[in-house]
């Protein structure tokens, strides 16, 4: 074979090797420690500077967006809104069983902050890569809907309770449809109600395990989950305005959905810095 040849075939080879990580990087719940090709491909992005361009380039094509590459949890992309790979809630809330109305968009949107919040009480927690969370459906669900009830007083006492005007935050708007809709309406029969808030919780979080984001430890308090690296990864991401949303409605405290209120350590400068 010519040298032109060689080059070639060498070429096409880091290309398909390239291509081949992102692929492994769009299936959230493998790990490089089970998979040794796997492994191999993220050192190789790590000390192969010509070979990590390549990915870059191709995850650019597919409009992804490199976050992180670790050997724990491989490589870690988002994808853009124009993305093919892009999850819109209208999609993400009729796979979550249903039907991707505006009202649902919300409750789900509300659920997953919830859980992030909780997940990652401190700045600390978020910026430490051996920290690990832990989050229960029937935890998130609290707190959504006791920031849902301080924010509803709060409006009271203004004057403002009624529909909020353009200028104020996503959330302030958000509470209102979250405290119409029941926490738990009976089934008849002792099973979790969709469309209940309790319901759309628990969907939240069984989306991000089949996401590679948390993983299920048992069935207490609703579903247990204990958070990993990627989703530290995608929350440390999308951090700066769901935290600057919080604090600017003055939400500073959570509750573990025992009653028990405890601080959330996030500050104006914390969220500057992520």
């Amino acid at each position: 074979m010519s040298s032109t040849g060689q080059t070639t075939a060498s070429s096409v080879g880091a290309v398909a090797d390239a291509s081949r990580l992102v692929a492994f990087a769009l299936r959230p719940k493998l790990r490089p420690a089970r998979d040794e090709t796997y492994a191999e491909l993220v050192r190789r992005f790590h000390h192969d500077d010509g070979f990590a361009e390549l990915v870059k380039a191709i995850c650019l094509g597919l409009d992804l967006v490199i976050l992180d590459a670790d050997d724990r949890h491989g490589l870690v992309v988002a994808s853009s809104e124009e993305s093919v790979f892009a999850v819109r809630m209208t999609d993400y809330a009729r796979r979550s069983g249903g039907e991707g109305k505006a009202a649902e968009r919300v409750l789900h949107a509300l659920a997953h902050l919830g859980a992030a919040t909780l997940a990652y009480p401190r700045p600390a927690d978020l910026s430490n890569p051996a920290y690990v969370g832990r989050v229960t459906v029937n935890g998130v669900e609290a707190f959504v809907r006791e920031a849902c009830r301080r924010l509803s007083e709060a409006a009271a006492e203004a004057g403002d309770d009624v529909d909020p005007s353009a200028d104020t935050p996503d959330l302030e708007t958000a509470w209102r449809v979250y405290q119409r809709r029941a926490a738990t309406p009976g089934s008849g029969d002792g099973r979790r109600v969709a469309s209940s808030t309790i319901g759309i919780v628990g969907k939240a979080l069984t989306f991000l395990a089949d996401q590679g984001m948390l993983v299920k430890r048992s069935e207490e308090d609703g579903g247990t989950y204990a958070t990993t690296s990627r989703y530290r990864i995608q929350v440390a991401e999308a951090g700066s305005r769901m935290f600057a949303e919080l604090l600017s409605l003055g939400i500073t405290e959570i509750t573990d959905g025992t009653g028990t209120l405890t601080p959330v350590e996030w500050t104006d400068q914390t969220v500057s810095q992520l």
